[in-house]
């Protein structure tokens, strides 16, 4: 059965691959500053405005009427860490933004939240994985998941590379030959 987990799965294979690029790149003395640039749009697009969306928007209400805190436990600490995760982004792009205008010194700070991010998607994702997601499927019924993927493909998705889906992905995979992935 396609599930609605099994599709934020499928996603999490293409935000880690993202992840190990965003690493490789964090041992360059001299960045590709449009590279950079290209990973936070990919976070903030595909990994927030798309995947978050789906568990946000979708999945976790749901979850929660099924009896999940929304405050605590694992949907809880899911919601917290997207949180973190965006001040990550926002410190990566800030920091982008002052490099590009010639502050050195704000090189070790992109690379700090680069590499805060990757810690804590690494982690994250082996939480919704092994233990939140597998709680979903113990309350989630079929209709659940079908109703759920109906729901996802209704994203919008035209404020996300283009419209198009395959363009993240393409950019992703772009990156990872750039980078020897």
């Amino acid at each position: 059965m396609n599930s609605a987990t099994k599709n934020l799965e499928n996603d999490h294979v293409h935000i880690l691959r993202l992840i190990d690029v965003m690493e490789r790149a964090t041992n360059a003395e001299t960045p590709d500053v449009d590279h950079l640039e290209v990973m936070v749009d990919l976070i903030k697009t595909f990994a927030d405005g798309f995947h978050h969306a789906k568990e946000e928007t979708l999945l976790f209400p749901l979850l929660v009427e099924k009896g999940f805190s929304i405050d605590q436990g694992p949907v809880g600490v899911m919601l917290k860490e997207h949180v973190q995760g965006r001040n990550y982004v926002k410190g990566m792009a800030d920091n982008i933004n002052l490099y590009k205008t010639g502050d050195k010194k704000a090189l070790p700070l992109i690379y700090q939240n680069m590499n805060g991010y990757i810690e804590l998607l690494r982690n994250h994702i082996n939480k919704e994985n092994n233990i939140l997601f597998k709680m979903a499927d113990r309350v989630l019924t079929e209709n659940d998941h079908q109703t759920l993927l109906q729901q996802y493909g209704e994203i919008d998705i035209h404020n996300i590379c283009g419209g198009d889906l395959t363009k993240c992905l393409s950019k992703i995979e772009t990156l990872a030959k750039a980078y020897d992935i």
